[in-house]
């Protein structure tokens, strides 16, 4: 069902050296991803709505699509982008974290009257950032 509007999706993967519990608490509780994202009220419940607090971008709504304890995590951000985070225990002290961010479209812009096709190269080098080095430290500090 993909036509060519369609643009990649964006994928991060990072091993941590944190237990699976240690990094589910990070990507699955407000206090967790304010922490080494952004301020937020998210409650893992599937169907909940909740705010993600972009500063100068102002409040995102999102809604809660999946929630598969310590494994998935999956919701809607704004009107077009769906977040997924995975994890995978490699052993009792290291998860292999994976952010998935897709709902791309070159005929779409963003609230702000981007185009998808702009911010979407942002995004990935935001992401680089976020998961690399804000996520990282924050579960290993």
């Amino acid at each position: 069902m993909s036509n060519n509007s369609e643009l990649t999706e964006i994928k991060k993967v990072v091993t941590l050296n944190a237990n699976q519990d240690k990094v589910w608490d990070a990507v699955a509780t407000a206090e967790g991803i304010t922490a080494w994202w952004m301020p937020n009220d998210f409650e893992p419940v599937e169907g909940k709505a909740f705010t993600l607090h972009a500063g100068e971008f102002g409040d995102s709504p999102c809604k809660v699509t999946k929630i598969k304890p310590k494994t998935i995590v999956s919701f809607d951000w704004g009107k077009d982008w769906n977040l997924t985070f995975k994890l995978k225990a490699i052993d009792d002290h290291t998860t292999e974290f994976t952010l998935i961010h897709s709902g791309w479209d070159d005929n779409k812009e963003t609230e702000f009257g981007q185009p998808h096709s702009v911010v979407q190269g942002f995004m990935d080098d935001g992401w680089d950032e976020i998961v690399n080095t804000h996520l990282v430290n924050y579960v290993t500090s």
